[in-house]
């Protein structure tokens, strides 16, 4: 079969597929999935250089565990699952170690360089949309670890409530608070920007 007949393969196909050691099937699952993991990992995690590797050790756990998921429909779900666990792991990683910062090592901006330009808007208009993604980014990740994940895996990633609480192994109203809380400091901190 070729790479264009498993671009046209809905998602649950595929996973099934992947399940019966398609691996063209797998390929086509890795490359639809890459992107999201690593936007949802661009916001979660405030190092840039984490980010890559942390996108490459979700989609490893993805292909290996794939055969143990039992339902494909629950497998957004589930691969968020695995997205949240990984940052969680990093979390705890990174607060057992101290930070280390290099005397020699230059400080430089976050680039937004690698996102698709607007032609539609004219260059002072890119430059404030710009200026505002980089504000509303810098927000989220001065949110509590609990308020950046719930928000995130729901705007971002398109989640139930119900989805966020099984991820995060809390309850629904747990997740509604979180996000509600959320949302709320983001208006805050970005209240003299909008």
């Amino acid at each position: 079969m070729s790479k264009m007949f498993y671009k046209k393969i809905p998602l649950e196909e595929l996973v099934l597929l992947s399940q019966k050691s398609d691996y063209r099937a797998l390929e086509e699952l890795i490359k639809r999935e890459q992107k999201n993991i690593f936007a949802t990992f661009s916001y979660l995690s405030k190092k840039r250089e984490n980010i890559a590797d942390l996108t490459q050790e979700a989609l490893m756990r993805m292909a290996k565990g794939l055969a143990a998921l039992r339902n494909p429909k629950t497998f957004k779900s589930w691969l968020n699952q695995i997205v949240t666990n990984l940052f969680y792991d990093e979390l705890r990683k990174i607060n057992r170690s101290p930070q280390v910062i290099s005397i020699d090592e230059e400080p430089h901006e976050e680039s937004f360089g690698r996102q698709i330009p607007d032609t539609k808007h004219k260059p002072a208009e890119r430059a404030m949309s710009s200026e505002l993604d980089k504000m509303i980014k810098n927000e989220i990740q001065n949110l509590p670890d609990h308020f950046r994940i719930a928000i995130i895996l729901r705007e971002l990633q398109g989640l139930s409530y119900e989805e966020i609480a099984e991820a995060t192994h809390t309850t629904v109203g747990t997740v509604k608070s979180r996000i509600a809380r959320a949302r709320g400091r983001l208006q805050d901190g970005l209240r003299h920007y909008i």
